[in-house]
């Protein structure tokens, strides 16, 4: 009974994430872009999932629910109305703090925040520098060319990240072959870089970066979706990252757990006009504090967390890599993605289907060169590490041969 139960809820895990049980579990980048599974669990398995698949904690609908009504008995959650008051005030209050800008607000969506950072930032010029690897290049519908009116000119084709080298190449190529110049105007990095599994862009040529930027007029914008995690894995400080950025964007439910969301932060003069630009865009909606309450509760004590997070990590990939057969291994300048190879003797499809059904671990699929991003995140605090390791032992078992 026990093992039809299993095979059920098997069938249900692949059935609601849109897969057959021949195709494992989606790999990373397909994950990232999904809304999260509303996953049914077998008997006596751990309620708290740990995942090794998102940057969050995967909140199902009833576990956002419950957070929210322990935020709300805790302190009474107050409402927004249209953006103004309320919790959302509150996590823009903080936000301007953390990141030292003098004003936040808040967006239904990264999106709407990166391009119009770039909207307001470039005036009257029409061209925007951006990494060709960028969110914003690659992930946005052509939105910039589409409703702003501004041309986007992709630079590191082939490179985690560009330097100053890139960019002064970049700018003095375009200007040499141009006869009619209408004007460069801002200058974009994400940090850290999504399509680069999660790379950090060294602070230093951030520096570099900055500096050339000021000597030559152009505005920076800041894609840091997930720059909590930059700075978790860097040492850098939010307040240093922002400091060398005229606008910040700053994603709400990446690891922040809310279910939409998010921040832009800068000057006064740029922040001032966003409110009529979200308006006019469609963007302004009647009340935002289910996900603004949500991500402020754990916006709070987030560096903490997550440097216990880190030093929880480093003792289960240490203990995992012991296992014969299995190896995790870091990424240069890397944040919370590494990647994990087995030997053909260990069965993936089996290791992850074991773990799923027997200790509520989720685990993603091999890339096409047989490699398994590692995802590290606040989950690895529900469970005690040594359950997490001994599950995996038991796992590993089970799937060889």
């Amino acid at each position: 009974m026990k093992k039809a139960i299993g095979i059920n809820n098997r069938r249900d895990f692949f059935k609601k994430i849109g897969l057959s049980t021949a195709s494992v579990l989606l790999p990373i980048t397909s994950l990232n872009s999904m809304p999260l599974p509303a996953l049914s669990r077998a008997p006596n398995q751990p309620n708290t999932p740990v995942n090794f698949i998102y940057d969050g904690l995967a909140l199902t609908p009833q576990e956002y629910l419950e957070k929210l009504d322990q935020i709300n008995k805790k302190q009474p959650i107050e409402p927004d109305f249209y953006g103004n008051g309320g919790a959302t005030k509150l996590i823009e209050d903080a936000f301007r703090k953390i990141t030292g800008k003098e004003k936040a607000i808040y967006l239904p969506t990264g999106t709407m925040a990166n391009q119009l950072a770039i909207k307001l930032l470039n005036g009257n010029n029409t061209k925007v520098i951006v990494p060709e690897n960028s969110h914003v290049f690659r992930d946005e519908a052509d939105a910039a060319q589409s409703v702003h009116s501004k041309r986007l000119i992709p630079i590191g084709k082939g490179k985690p990240y560009f330097d100053v080298e890139d960019l002064k190449n970049t700018i003095n190529y375009t200007n040499t072959n141009e006869v009619f110049k209408s004007g460069l105007g801002t200058i974009v990095i994400e940090n850290p870089v999504r399509r680069a599994d999660g790379t950090v862009v060294p602070i230093e040529k951030i520096k570099e970066i900055s500096n050339y930027c000021k000597e030559n007029n152009y505005k920076m914008h800041l894609d840091g979706a997930r720059i909590h995690l930059a700075s978790a894995f860097s040492n850098t400080s939010l307040l240093e990252y922002a400091s060398y950025f005229d606008t910040v964007y700053i994603s709400l439910y990446k690891y922040l757990n809310a279910s939409g969301g998010a921040m832009l932060c800068g000057d006064a003069d740029i922040i001032d006009k966003v409110a009529h630009q979200i308006k006019i865009l469609g963007g302004t909606v009647y009340q935002s504090w289910s996900n603004t309450a949500m991500a402020l509760y754990y916006l709070n004590g987030i560096e903490d967390r997550w440097s216990q997070v880190i030093q929880r990590s480093k003792t289960i990939i240490s203990e995992l890599n012991k296992i014969e057969g299995l190896r995790i291994s870091s990424l240069k300048n890397g944040t919370n993605i590494y990647d994990l190879t087995l030997d053909t003797a260990i069965n993936l499809k089996k290791l992850a289907i074991f773990l799923y059904d027997t200790y509520n671990i989720w685990l993603g699929r091999a890339n096409e060169k047989g490699v398994v991003k590692f995802v590290i995140n606040e989950s690895l605090l529900t469970r005690d590490y040594k359950d997490i390791i001994n599950a995996w032992i038991e796992g590993i078992e089970y799937a060889r041969g």
